[in-house]
């Protein structure tokens, strides 16, 4: 594991730069998120290090620039290649009719339930006006690790951490 990612996984954050998006005219691009509320690092709980770091070493491409989530040949993720992993994946954990969106959801709704205010949601979602985030809940600024610790809490309750597993992603 290199370092940059060792830091990564020690200071549980991911930093969002850039995102992939894909449209019927130019394929797959690769920029800056909408805004610059777009640009921001996230913490992320404890208890998802092991599975990041495994999911990183096997599926993700190496480096800095390299895109975390990857095709089965280890190229750009399309849409519809996508589609068919995730609903592989909903059928092998038993699950029915789950979007990817709602992980975002979930995340958020879990971040509110700990109390984070509205300036933290949007801070965590990448988002400039607070209409999205008062979905979830109102804020106050300095509380991310915070925030995480109780998603773990959260994440704990429902599925007890097994060492070694891998993502599966």
């Amino acid at each position: 594991m290199g370092r940059e990612l060792e830091r990564l996984l020690d200071r549980r954050t991911v930093t969002v730069r850039r995102a992939l998006a894909e449209n019927r005219a130019d394929g797959i691009l690769v920029k800056t998120p909408k805004s610059a509320a777009g640009v921001r690092t996230v913490a992320f709980p404890a208890s998802l290090v092991e599975a990041l770091a495994t999911h990183l070493a096997v599926y993700a491409e190496p480096g800095r620039a390299g895109l975390v989530f990857t095709g089965a040949r280890g190229g750009q993720l399309r849409r519809n290649n996508f589609r068919r992993l995730w609903l592989k994946a909903l059928k092998t954990a038993g699950l029915g009719d789950v979007h990817f969106h709602d992980l975002r959801h979930t995340g958020n709704t879990l971040a509110a339930t700990g109390g984070a205010t509205t300036r933290e949601l949007m801070q965590r979602m990448g988002h400039s006006s607070v209409r999205a985030a008062l979905i979830y809940q109102h804020l106050v600024n300095g509380r991310d690790h915070a925030i995480a610790a109780h998603v773990d809490e959260q994440i704990r309750k429902v599925r007890p951490t097994e060492p070694g597993e891998a993502s599966g992603t």
